[in-house]
């Protein structure tokens, strides 16, 4: 059996084929885009975070709530830029659409 920490390690390879992938289309929105570059900006913070918590507190982050929330800061800031960045593309193409 796999542990989840090599689990979430491996998990990483597909996600940054993803960003490859993405990156490199004209169609996603800029904004979209860097949600989900933060993402990885929110891997990078629990990561540490994690390890704080292991060996400060001997808990794991999840039950460190002031660690966990300020990691967990950055997958919802991640997420609005998703949503706000697909949000101003359906708003565009609904523009361009009405014009026609």
């Amino acid at each position: 059996m796999m542990s989840k920490e090599t689990l979430f390690a491996l998990s990483l390879f597909p996600y940054l084929g993803f960003l490859w992938f993405i990156s490199r289309s004209k169609l996603m929105p800029r904004l979209a885009l860097y949600g989900f570059y933060g993402t990885l900006v929110f891997v990078g913070v629990t990561i540490p975070a994690g390890i704080y918590a292991k060996l400060h507190y001997q808990e794991s982050l999840a039950n460190v709530d002031w660690l966990h929330g300020g990691a967990e800061v950055f997958l919802t800031l991640s997420n609005i830029l998703v949503v706000l960045g697909f949000w101003q593309a359906v708003k565009q193409l609904k523009s361009v659409n009405s014009e026609q």
